[in-house]
């Protein structure tokens, strides 16, 4: 019996490591199938994910909020009644850039702005004369010179009237004159200051010695240095000797012989005959 017992116990032995071999074998299996679906489910929730989500935002920093709180009544303005307020005098600038300047003067409404009035293609009929739109202005500080006065030197007189006028023409050339006229032109001669471009009117004629300096006015000084250097109306008569001889009179024409014959022209006609031409026969009566 004691063989038999034996091989029991061997078969028993192998029937239990048979077992458990069989149960490690599913525990394996299990333990694998486990993990197997975890690493599914984590891909599964990675493809969900969007790339932008992987990537990771900077911080934003927030400024700190600093508040308090207020009670609406204190920052209320107080209920008031009307004759509880009074009316003071405000205070002093803190410089005087706050101050307020004084207005302008208005400026007075003249043609042209307020220099004066552009007179265009002056005329002058004499030195210091200026004839143009409808006015006739003498240079205001000046003596006219008249276009027929003669001037004296070393006894032999010249017409130095007509020199100036001459002159001042040259000088004008047709350039606009600006004139501190009224609006309005007329027949009446105005004495008013005239210039061209930035050159005083008046200075020029004196200071040239083209016009006298009237007594008391502003170019008394420049007159007198026209006078000394003698200048204009106040030097010599112009030479004339480097100007061409002036033509010879020329004769009376004489009489020419008239184209008709007076004594033929003096008998009155008498009745005459046509006489054909030689190469057409005379008409048949």
């Amino acid at each position: 019996m004691r063989p038999l017992h034996a091989a029991a116990a061997v078969l028993t032995i192998l029937a239990m490591g048979a077992a458990i071999a069989a149960g490690g074998r599913a525990v394996l299996h299990s333990e694998h199938g486990r993990v197997a679906a975890q690493a599914q489910a984590g891909m599964a929730a990675q493809s969900e994910v969007p790339a932008a989500a992987a990537i990771p935002q900077p911080k934003v920093a927030r400024p700190e909020v600093h508040s308090r709180a207020i009670d609406p009544e204190v920052v209320a303005p107080p209920q008031l009644q009307p004759e509880e307020l009074e009316r003071v005098e405000p205070r002093a600038p803190l410089s005087d850039l706050a101050l307020a300047r004084p207005p302008k003067p208005p400026k007075l409404k003249m043609p042209d702005d307020w220099n004066g009035t552009k007179l265009f293609q002056p005329v002058a009929p004499a030195a210091g004369v200026i004839e143009a739109k409808g006015y006739s202005v003498a240079i205001s500080g000046i003596d006219i010179v008249r276009e027929d006065e003669t001037c004296a030197d070393g006894g032999k007189s010249w017409t130095c009237g007509s020199r100036a006028r001459t002159a001042f023409r040259a000088f004008l050339r047709g350039r606009a004159v600006v004139c501190a006229v009224p609006p309005e032109g007329g027949r009446d001669l105005i004495a008013a200051e005239c210039r061209v471009g930035n050159q005083d009117v008046g200075q020029w004629l004196i200071e040239n010695g083209w016009a006298r300096a009237a007594k008391g006015g502003p170019y008394v000084e420049a007159g007198e240095k026209a006078r000394t250097a003698r200048k204009g109306i106040f030097g010599p008569a112009p030479s004339l000797s480097g100007l061409p001889p002036a033509p010879a009179p020329v004769a009376a024409a004489q009489p020419t012989q008239p184209i008709l014959d007076p004594s033929a022209t003096a008998t009155p006609p008498t009745e005459t005959t046509a006489t054909p031409p030689a190469d057409q026969p005379a008409p048949s009566e």
